[in-house]
């Protein structure tokens, strides 16, 4: 076993010991979405406590992002830490022996589940920032404003849940897919309906010496540095790109440095355990993963104000239905970058026909910051969905942008050639599809 950690060592990968909830609790009321969902929509999560009540949930050890803004904040924080520690003593939470676990994930929306692979992944071979070549990198730019009350959080936690997810470019399915048909053979861990209509979920423990070492040399073959070469004309490997959770990865990171610095000298350092953060890997040629883009709100907004700027840029907009808008948007593969506009009295075709900016996003969210630099009382929001997109821009004073889908086969050679796109370029699924915390981890001595 040594051998193979040293081998996952060198690919950037721990094998974690994962804690998963006793036996006897209620995995529905445990199991709750990733906090940077519903972010705009406070009656979801106010649904979800009703739903779990005075039972054990991950919904006490996070902090819903649609309650940033709150007073609170301190006090959430201390709250959220207690519960972890409780969780903990009460022995709620239990140690799985050394291993991974195999996820398959069903949802309303996708025909096939999709397939992923719970992993601790090394900080030391990530970087987050301008021109980096780490092992792990960001797939958008991170904003360092945005870290400081989740790095509040993760400072004084006994504990971690991941709702962070890696992509790997994986066409020949060879990593993730040869466990996920043995699924059935390995010991399994949980198998349960989520909560709010959200699919099914299932996980299994991929823990035997054999079906390490088949996972080991998959990962040497994606990272061998003249494959990727001949591939994409780089030498700097991105074996992982991140997905989802890209500000919680970054936040690991963060106070990982600082653990270093507080901790310089000790010789326990290179093995302490908040070197690592627990993610879940998905290929990215998955058939159960679906890219979405991630739209765009403002409250607040001065719409006459707000075309005028984007008509002065280059915007022609031609108002139709929301429907046909969205789908010459969907099926369009030309030059002009297209988007949907709607607001509380019209929606239609928002069209650029000579962008500058290489990525769609990008075009509209220079625009959108330069508007927002203006107008101080009109806020935004990254919205994921169509219907929640266009119930938030439908009421008035709202307006919303819906933009075009994203390329899965030309992801990572943009990510390698351009660096990272435009913050909120793109979601993993719609809402309801996003990771669900279950496993946990402890990230302190």
């Amino acid at each position: 076993m040594s051998d193979l950690k040293e081998r996952f060592a060198a690919l950037g990968v721990g094998v974690p010991e994962v804690y998963l909830p006793a036996p006897g609790t209620d995995y529905p009321a445990w199991a709750v979405v990733a906090c940077d969902q519903y972010s705009s929509e406070r009656e979801y999560w106010e649904r979800v406590s009703l739903l779990v009540g005075e039972a054990p949930s991950t919904l006490n050890v996070i902090f819903p992002e649609c309650y940033l803004e709150d007073d609170d904040k301190a006090e959430r924080v201390v709250r959220i830490q207690a519960y972890m520690k409780k969780y903990l003593a009460m022995g709620i939470l239990r140690k799985q022996e050394p291993g991974f676990v195999l996820v398959e994930r069903k949802t309303p929306y996708e025909k096939y589940p999709r397939k992923g692979l719970v992993i601790a992944v090394d900080l030391e071979a990530y970087q987050y920032g301008k021109d980096v070549t780490s092992k792990i990198r960001p797939t958008e730019g991170t904003i360092v404003e945005r870290l400081p009350p989740r790095m509040e959080i993760r400072r004084g936690a006994p504990l971690e849940v991941p709702h962070i997810m890696l992509l790997i470019d994986d066409p020949d399915r060879t990593v993730i897919e040869p466990l996920h048909d043995k699924m059935d053979a390995l010991p399994g861990l949980y198998d349960f309906d989520l909560m709010t209509g959200s699919g099914h979920v299932r996980g299994a423990h991929v823990a035997d010496p054999v079906d390490l070492e088949k996972l080991a040399g998959a990962l040497e073959r994606l990272a061998n540095a003249k494959v990727y070469e001949d591939k994409y004309g780089s030498a700097d490997v991105l074996l992982f790109a991140v997905g989802d959770g890209n500000h919680s990865l970054a936040t690991a990171k963060a106070v990982w440095e600082e653990t270093k610095k507080t901790l310089e000298g000790d010789p326990g350092l290179t093995s302490h355990p908040a070197r690592h953060a627990l993610v879940e890997l998905v290929n990215i040629y998955d058939e159960g993963l679906p890219f979405h883009p991630i739209h765009r709100v403002l409250f607040k907004a001065d719409k006459k104000s707000l075309v005028a700027d984007l008509v002065k840029a280059g915007a022609i907009l031609e108002p139709m239905p929301f429907a046909d808008a969205v789908k010459m948007t969907d099926d369009y593969r030309g030059p002009e970058h297209r988007f949907v506009y709607v607001s509380d009295t019209e929606a239609g075709l928002m069209r650029f026909r000579a962008p500058t900016d290489k990525l769609a996003t990008g075009t509209l969210q220079v625009l959108l910051d330069a508007h927002l630099k203006d107008h101080s009382s009109t806020g935004i929001d990254y919205i994921h969905g169509t219907e929640s997109l266009e119930a938030l821009a439908r009421k008035p004073g709202n307006f919303g942008f819906y933009l075009p889908p994203i390329d899965k086969g030309s992801f990572f050679g943009t990510i390698i050639r351009d660096g990272v796109m435009p913050r909120k370029t793109f979601s993993m699924g719609e809402a309801p599809e996003k990771r669900f915390y279950i496993e946990a981890r402890k990230i302190v001595l």
